[in-house]
């Protein structure tokens, strides 16, 4: 039986991440990376929106406050030490309801715990700093640092990288049994690995591959779609900056925002509407009517209790699977923004947030647990790119066990 001293399920940026940092520490390691699909970076590493996140939203004592604002400095340096682009466009976060105003200001307090650059516009400086933006209150707040860099060159980079190290990578792997007691696991073409260490960074299967290690049950998998409009280049909108509402901090999504990528393509969105398949990115693909019959029953669950404000989302997010829905959404921080000035586009993700079944909450926060002689990564949720090496790090620090 071939045997590894860690295996990492999951070769998305926070799996390679960690089998990187794992090399690092133990060159003489063996260290396996399985991957389900036919490569890295299929789901959510490849189809983020590339922004590295500065740590405002964050409450200090969270985990995502302690990684995210050295995550982001660190994933900067790596763009530049692999010559990969990045732009520092910075974000302006804006109220679209005078009711807005005690969130920007909490957020500038946030900000101010967590280290992080960030000062108020008025309405004059809001209009020579972004023209396209509209603040309800006629106030912003102002984040520099916040930049966009390049997820499938980051893991296109990551991937060679982690070869060279001497990290074995495999595809098409799927997995059929696990058996911690005796440190292996099965896979579905029958053969058997024995593992020192096994990591579980599996995203949208996190907490499928817990429970199979017996770790986890508490929480499952509610996925949300987050579709995407793109920008007609000739509208005649040019903006600048990104431009983000004024989130609900209640739940773990930013609202629709303006995201301008390396390439130049601006795009308005994500949503946070349900999605009914793990997979499930368009259509009916990846939809089964077990798994939708699950994600219903949860779904309703969180609408009848309205905990958090989970009402109040499953309507306003419901409505933007339609485009005029969607643009009333975008205009919110566009205000010039006209349906016909929104193109469709194939760009879309899943984000991969967890539900915790005993007190019917989202997880906010990521979320880590221990098993026997396993690390299980079950909410690597947004802004997990952004935190990717430092998160890495932490992992490494307190809960995988050294092997040799």
């Amino acid at each position: 039986m071939p045997t590894a001293d860690y295996v990492i399920f999951g070769a998305g940026v926070v799996g390679l991440t960690i089998a990187r940092e794992l090399k690092r520490r133990n060159p003489s390691g063996k260290v396996l990376v399985i991957e389900k699909e036919s490569m890295p970076g299929l789901h959510s590493s490849g189809r983020n929106s590339g922004v590295l996140h500065s740590g405002i939203y964050y409450p200090r004592d969270s985990l995502k406050a302690k990684l995210c604002r050295q995550g982001a400095i660190e994933m900067a340096q790596y763009h530049k030490d692999s010559q990969l682009r990045l732009d520092r466009r910075g974000k302006i976060l804006i109220a679209t309801c005078e009711e807005d105003s005690p969130q920007l200001d909490l957020l500038a307090q946030r900000a101010k715990l967590n280290g992080v650059e960030a000062e108020f516009l008025d309405a004059q400086a809001l209009k020579e700093l972004e023209p396209e933006a509209r603040s309800a209150t006629g106030k912003a707040l102002w984040v520099p640092s916040t930049a966009v860099g390049s997820p499938a060159e980051v893991m296109k980079t990551l991937v060679g990288e982690v070869k060279s190290m001497g990290v074995e990578l495999r595809c098409n792997a799927l997995l059929a049994q696990a058996k911690p007691e005796r440190k292996m696991v099965t896979f579905k073409n029958g053969e058997t690995v024995g593992y020192g260490h096994a990591i579980n960074a599996s995203g949208l299967h996190a907490d499928r591959l817990a429970h199979l290690f017996g770790v986890g049950r508490r929480y499952t998998l509610l996925p949300f779609k987050g579709i995407y409009w793109k920008l007609d280049p000739d509208s005649g909108i040019r903006i600048h900056h990104l431009i983000y509402p004024v989130p609900d901090l209640r739940v773990p999504f930013l609202g629709v925002h303006t995201t301008t990528t390396t390439d130049g393509s601006t795009y308005f969105g994500p949503t946070a509407v349900p999605a009914f398949g793990r997979e499930n990115y368009n259509g009916l693909r990846g939809v089964s009517i077990g798994e939708a019959g699950r994600i219903s029953l949860l779904l309703l669950r969180q609408y009848v209790s309205g905990r958090d404000g989970f009402r109040r989302l499953a309507v306003q997010e419901g409505r933007r699977y339609f485009k005029s829905w969607f643009a009333d959404a975008a205009q919110a921080v566009v205000p010039r923004l006209r349906p016909e000035h929104l193109q469709p586009t194939e760009k879309v993700g899943i984000r991969a947030q967890m539900l915790d079944k005993q007190t019917g909450r989202l997880v906010t926060d990521f979320l880590v647990e221990r098993g026997e002689s396993s690390t299980h990564i079950l909410n690597a949720i947004s802004p997990a790119w952004t935190s990717a090496f430092p998160f890495a790090r932490y992992i490494c620090d307190h809960f995988i066990e050294r092997t040799n």
